[in-house]
């Protein structure tokens, strides 16, 4: 993992960080680390899970369409993969 120093921190710049990690119960590195994986987050990215429970709260299937889900489903056990 990569490393990074920071020099000519502002002392109101760092007393607000460790009091914010002590809000959330970690140590400043740990907190510097939360802010800086939270700034590089590409902003606007749709998870898929996230989409399609949007779609599924969208749509408003009949009976006879739930239905041919439910018999369409795969009931079977997963069967064990074998690397050899």
């Amino acid at each position: 993992m990569a490393s990074i120093t920071i020099r000519n921190v502002p002392d109101t710049v760092h007393r607000a960080i460790r009091l914010r990690a002590a809000k959330h119960g970690r140590s400043t590195e740990a907190e510097i680390r939360a802010i800086l994986e939270q700034a590089a987050q590409p902003q606007g990215s749709v998870k898929l899970g996230s989409l399609l429970a949007e779609i599924g709260r969208k749509v408003r299937l009949t009976d006879e369409e739930f239905a041919i889900f439910e018999s369409a489903s795969d009931t079977s056990t997963a069967r064990a993969v074998n690397f050899e």
